[in-house]
């Protein structure tokens, strides 16, 4: 047999006040994948398996998220663009692209604006990262009083059925095996709360969305259908602000459409990074 599959590394990135757990995996131009509140650098593990073979995959886990530490406070997202910055340097990667999703979403945004022209490609899957649904615009920004009503009871029957709502009823329905694998992912980190964080980083989400053009970096949202997590609505209602941004919707899908629908996912970045060079 000749197949040989791709290099693996991992190792830690040393910041102040916090160790940053990282892998890598395969060769080529650099893929940043930054997991959501549910996850971990372990989130990505069928992303990785289908861009290794032509990308250098680099997952990490944020700041407290496993195997990663944060200081006794707690995750503070204000630090998150800093931490991939340093992985970026410490890993000599230059250019890169980003795919993000959820809470990731801070990171990608920020980094992007921190580095202008640096991310090649940005995904924003199921966020908007640090920019502000509040100041999206009409008709979109009407739908959003009502659409926060009814996802918060969507979120509360969720948890009565024993089901995240980062992953949804359909995952838990219809792929049980893969909603199982979500909840022991999800159950890895432990030790500072989750809601403070989720306060802090709706607290952080205030840029208008016309701010993101400085980042001169493509830009391709992908909401998820079925999200009872971030309004997929808020893309379309943000685009027309941002140069150049697409928005590609993944029909059937709960908040996390890149776990539960990989393959329709990876076509989706694979068709992105196609037209943009990356």
């Amino acid at each position: 047999m000749s197949f040989a599959a791709p290099p693996r590394r991992a190792g830690w990135i040393d910041r102040p006040d916090a160790r940053i757990r990282y892998e890598v995996t395969g060769q080529g131009p650099a893929i940043v994948f930054a997991h959501g509140l549910g996850g971990c650098l372990f989130s990505w593990w069928q992303q990785v398996a289908h861009f290794a073979t032509r990308y250098t995959c680099v997952t990490f886990s944020h700041r407290g998220f496993f195997l990663s530490t944060a200081p006794a406070s707690g995750p503070d997202p204000a630090e998150y663009a800093g931490d991939v910055a340093a992985l970026v340097d410490e890993l000599g990667l230059g250019d890169i692209r980003m795919v993000c999703q959820s809470m990731g979403g801070w990171s990608g945004v920020e980094y992007a604006l921190l580095r202008p022209g640096r991310v090649k490609a940005l995904v924003l899957a199921a966020t908007t990262g640090s920019l502000d649904p509040r100041q999206m615009r009409e008709p979109e920004r009407a739908q959003l009083a009502p659409w926060s009503k009814a996802s918060a009871e969507a979120r509360t029957d969720l948890l009565a059925r024993n089901m995240l709502p980062a992953s949804g009823a359909r995952m838990a329905e219809e792929q049980p095996a893969l909603a199982q694998l979500y909840q022991h992912i999800y159950g890895l980190t432990q030790g500072f709360d989750r809601e403070a964080l989720r306060a802090k980083l709706h607290a952080a989400r205030s840029r208008p969305p016309a701010a993101f053009a400085a980042a001169n970096t493509p830009l391709m949202f992908v909401p998820s259908e079925e999200d009872v997590v971030i309004p997929p609505f808020a893309p379309a209602g943000m685009a027309p602000d941002i140069p150049g941004a697409r928005v590609s919707p993944l029909p059937r899908a709960g908040h996390s459409g890149h776990f539960e629908h990989a393959v329709a996912f990876n076509a989706k970045v694979d068709a992105f990074f196609a037209e943009v060079g990356a």
